[in-house]
């Protein structure tokens, strides 16, 4: 049976580093702070937002809410954005996303100030994620699947990895951050013929589509590290599931994280972490 990468294990490493900073910063009169911009009342960012508001409280870290009507006009939008940015006691800003289709998200994202992105959306931003270096934060979901691997101390130098799908939200830019490790990536998604070929091959398999229990037995091998991203919602099981069929995975790989428990699990702990850095940058 699989090793499992419990998410739990990695918060706690990482809510430690943090109360040190955030002691640091409380004794120069500085708290960090998280500003939350939601349109309207969809059930996924509630539950998010609910999620990051409690573990901010647990670290130290205060939340300003702004909840706009999901008919809400674009200039208006631009407007609280605005305020935000110059806040100065605001030090990140998390924007749920999708916007209603009304709404022009592009410009929403070209507004936000660089260094309150937290969450890794702007040009900005990923142009530093690309290049490596600098203070910009990726995209939180992907951090994490970051973090896990340097928890557990799984060395990605010269390995292969797959990566399947390639979203801006975790595939591309998880991909990229394991090339500055030295990582040899294939990255497939809904073109790639063979997906199996390129999955069975990798030492470590990272899987973020959105497809519940879609990856069976026929993609893994034998000592291999999974990464299951994938959070959805099973109508038979009665119960969030995976992207990966994890009762096959679990019996032939090696390291597996579980989901729930996993990958979202420490999503908002890289959120969190990334406001209290981003209050260091700021303010240091």
């Amino acid at each position: 049976m699989a090793e499992l990468l419990k998410g739990g294990d990695v918060v706690n490493y990482l809510n430690d580093k943090m109360k040190s900073d955030i002691e640091v910063l409380k004794g120069k009169s500085v708290t960090p702070t998280l500003a939350i911009l939601r349109v309207g009342e969809r059930p996924d960012d509630l539950s998010y937002e609910k999620t990051a508001m409690k573990r901010c409280e647990t670290i130290g870290v205060e939340v300003k809410n702004v909840v706009l009507p999901a008919d809400v006009k674009q200039g208006e939008l631009m407007k609280s954005l605005e305020t935000l940015n110059n806040d100065k006691s605001v030090h990140g800003i998390l924007m749920f996303r999708p916007l209603p289709a009304h709404l022009d998200e592009n410009e929403v994202v070209a507004a936000l100030k660089p260094e309150k992105d937290i969450d890794g959306i702007t040009g900005d931003t990923w142009a530093k994620v690309v290049a490596g270096g600098g203070k910009g934060f990726a995209p939180c979901t992907a951090q994490a699947c970051i973090e896990i691997l340097d928890f557990y101390k799984i060395d990605v130098k010269g390995k292969n990895v797959c990566v399947i799908g390639h979203s801006l939200v975790v595939g591309r830019p998880v991909g990229i951050m394991l090339l500055g490790r030295d990582a040899t990536v294939s990255t497939c998604h809904v073109f790639t013929k063979d997906t199996p070929y390129f999955s069975k091959a990798a030492d470590i398999v990272i899987i973020a589509v959105g497809l519940g229990e879609f990856f069976d037995a026929k993609y893994f091998s034998p000592g291999q590290v999974v990464i299951d991203v994938g959070i959805n919602w099973s109508d038979e099981k009665k119960k969030l599931v995976g992207d990966v069929k994890f009762d096959e995975a679990e019996k032939i790989v090696s390291q597996i994280t579980p989901v729930p428990g996993g990958v979202g699990t420490v999503t908002t702990s890289v959120l969190v972490s990334n406001v209290v850095a981003a209050a260091k940058n700021q303010t240091m």
